[in-house]
């Protein structure tokens, strides 16, 4: 069963009602490497994540940032697939054997990657109810998302509310800068952009995630201007969202940038900015030396009480 998001600002909210009456289905969750966990986030219980290959050099890598690092560095070809049905089915059915109902199987956007497909098709060959969605998004937009179905569920969040906070992982913004758009024409990911990008390689843009494509948002000529501007937006974002918001930065070879713009960011939101290196499928399409970031709104969750 195929669940695309449909855009309202369901998502997040301040404060859990106790689960009350029947004992609730065990739901499981399963998300991909795109979405930027790392830590005790993938130590959830109930909870699968599926890594998605890089293949460097026509050898195929799971999440290896070294060897991507390398690759990039050496000019080696470098591309990325998805995970196959065959290993979501596998996943699907190990949560069904652990006890799992009902699985939320929450993903990358298809416009970049095959791996709604693929959990698509999984999905309709297992016995365990699976409902996949498009998230529209990736990295930590998504990212958020997932940490917030984990949360909700361990205090009591039933499916419908899991399903609004998946749906609403197209509601998080991410912006992101790159030294060079080479990487991203390699991999077929900007040519949608060529008639606004024109043959401008030289700039060095900042693009974000709109209806789960990439898109242009402003070209300065310099990286430092860039990482001004990714800081710009990233306030002016949180402001307009008139709601808490959850703030994480992101990077690949870009370290010392993406801490100071960390700290540059601290106290736009409650809680402490993430601070997360790009899973290699996606540095595989930025290169060396992104840096992004994403801002995501606690918009208040329905009511389903009544």
């Amino acid at each position: 069963m195929s669940d695309r998001p449909t855009g309202s600002r369901a998502g997040w909210f301040s404060k859990r009602r106790p689960a009350r009456g029947p004992a609730r289905a065990k739901i499981g969750i399963v998300t991909d490497s795109s979405a930027c966990l790392s830590g005790p986030w993938t130590g959830y219980e109930d909870f699968q994540l599926l890594t998605i290959p890089v293949i460097i050099n026509d050898v195929v890598h799971q999440d290896d940032p070294e060897a991507l690092l390398m690759g990039l560095a050496m000019g080696q070809p470098v591309r990325t697939s998805r995970p196959s049905p065959g290993q979501f089915m596998r996943a699907y059915r190990e949560l069904a054997a652990a006890g799992c109902e009902r699985i939320i199987s929450v993903h990358i956007s298809a416009a970049l990657s095959g791996t709604y497909e693929s959990a698509l098709l999984a999905a309709g060959e297992v016995e365990v109810p699976v409902t996949v969605v498009d998230s529209r998004t990736v990295a930590l937009a998504l990212g958020f998302a997932v940490r917030r179905m984990l949360t909700a569920r361990a205090s009591g969040a039933d499916f419908e509310e899991l399903l609004d906070i998946a749906r609403a992982a197209e509601d998080n913004t991410v912006f992101f800068a790159v030294p060079s758009l080479e990487q991203l024409r390699r991999g077929g990911r900007i040519s949608t952009l060529s008639g606004v990008l024109g043959n401008l390689l030289s700039v060095k843009p900042i693009l974000s995630i709109s209806s789960g494509a990439i898109q242009p948002v402003e070209k300065p000529r310099t990286f430092p201007r860039a990482q001004a501007r990714l800081l710009a937006l990233a306030h002016q974002t949180a402001e307009q969202a008139d709601t808490t918001v959850d703030v994480g930065v992101m990077h690949f070879g870009a370290l010392e940038s993406a801490e100071e713009l960390a700290q540059e960011l601290a106290g736009i939101g409650e809680r402490p900015v993430v601070l997360e290196t790009l899973p290699a499928v996606l540095a595989a399409h930025t290169g060396i030396g992104v840096i992004a970031v994403c801002v995501a709104p606690h918009y208040p969750q329905p009511d389903r009480s009544s």
